[in-house]
């Protein structure tokens, strides 16, 4: 079998939540089937660590494909010449993103369709794409595959979709999350938040991450409780003209620290060391951050909607996203239980054996496999 992966978040320079997903399930795939042939489609010159085995054949199709025009041209015309031309049997899309004039049997991982309920948060051409294109990707789809049972409800019943079409595989987290020892935590403090704990943010400074809600929150606990707890967010702006818009007192801002974004190695370091993780998104199709959190043992705290309780089940405590004052609440109850974060450490270790990339990869197999009808 010829089995073509879009792999053009496969970037050497700076690895996000797509092409993390990408590198783990393509490498099992291609390791663990070397009987199959393997095409890579790259948008621009790639490294060469990630043509994981000789059975791997990468093509670099252009233009760069990051703008909602080149998406057009690099999926309808290139992708689709390419995917005859290579004679490929089944094409695996990890972003979701499909070739509509194709003939061949495509599987989309739809991960999560935020941008159908929260549009204000998107710019407005790739949000103009999105909803245009996405109800389009999944009803071309042969398979969708997604990501937790809270976005296969939601693919199903936004897009009109049979439900028995969309396969939920859970995502993993990287081996590289375990807990660390003392001597590590307070270099880690040392590093990056002042000598002292910290709660922890990890993911993209996006609208429905709800950094700006809990920055406030923070804000609010610090004033009310006599604590030495930091701040420490993880990640880059998504959109380059994302602001936001808080106003901090020069007090405050320094117990605020910003890493931007850091190597896994690093960040696991730096999740390894927190006090706590404070994770709410108001939306969220899984929150891998969630699963990295447990298996370093570091307790959680998460927003209420979604599919994060899904995840993180009875390894977090739970705030609404929405209510600053609610959020600013949790992160008292969790500073000054002792016994409760010792629980929520004990149940995250334990959850976090749930989630493996090699049963999501070997779910993403069968239904690759399934589509062979040669």
């Amino acid at each position: 079998m010829r089995i073509g992966i879009n792999t053009r978040f496969l970037l050497s320079s700076k690895m996000e939540g797509f092409g993390w997903y990408t590198f783990e399930i393509a490498k099992r795939l291609v390791l663990k089937h070397p009987e199959h042939e393997f095409i890579f489609f790259f948008d621009r010159p790639y490294d060469e660590k990630f043509i994981f085995a000789k059975n791997v054949t990468p093509i670099v199709l252009s233009p760069p494909a990051r703008h909602p025009l080149l998406f057009i041209y690099w999926f309808e015309f290139a992708l689709k010449k390419a995917l005859k031309k290579q004679r490929i049997d089944v094409f695996f899309s990890p972003d979701g993103y499909l070739s509509l004039g194709s003939n061949v049997p495509q599987i989309g991982v739809i991960h999560d369709i935020n941008f159908e309920h929260f549009p204000e948060d998107i710019p407005f051409t790739p949000r103009i794409y999105l909803r245009h294109y996405f109800p389009k990707f999944a009803k071309k789809a042969s398979k969708i595959i997604t990501v937790s049972e809270a976005s296969k409800l939601d693919i199903a019943s936004t897009y009109n979709i049979d439900i028995s079409k969309i396969q939920v595989a859970w995502n993993g987290a990287s081996e590289h999350f375990k807990p660390v020892d003392e001597l590590t935590i307070l270099n880690t403090q040392k590093q990056y938040s002042n000598e002292k704990p910290y709660f922890l943010f990890v993911g993209a400074i996006h609208p429905r991450k709800n950094v700006k809600r809990l920055i406030e929150a923070f804000i609010q606990f610090k004033k009310s409780s006599q604590t030495e707890i930091q701040l420490v967010i993880v990640g880059e702006s998504l959109w380059k003209n994302n602001s936001l818009n808080i106003s901090i007192s020069e007090d405050i801002s320094s117990h605020i620290h910003f890493t931007g974004h850091l190597p896994i190695e690093e960040l696991a370091k730096v999740m390894g060391s927190a006090f706590a993780l404070t994770y709410i998104p108001y939306f969220e199709g899984f929150g891998i951050p969630l699963v990295e959190a447990m298996k370093c043992g570091v307790p959680i705290l998460s927003g209420d909607k979604t599919s994060l309780p899904e995840v993180a089940g009875n390894a977090a405590i739970y705030c609404d996203p929405f209510d600053v004052a609610d959020i600013a609440q949790k992160m008292k109850e969790i500073t000054t239980s002792d016994s409760l974060r010792e629980k929520l450490k004990k149940n995250g270790v334990e959850r976090s054996k749930l989630f493996s990339w090699d049963v999501s990869a070997e779910i993403v197999w069968k239904e690759i496999a399934a589509l062979n009808i040669k």
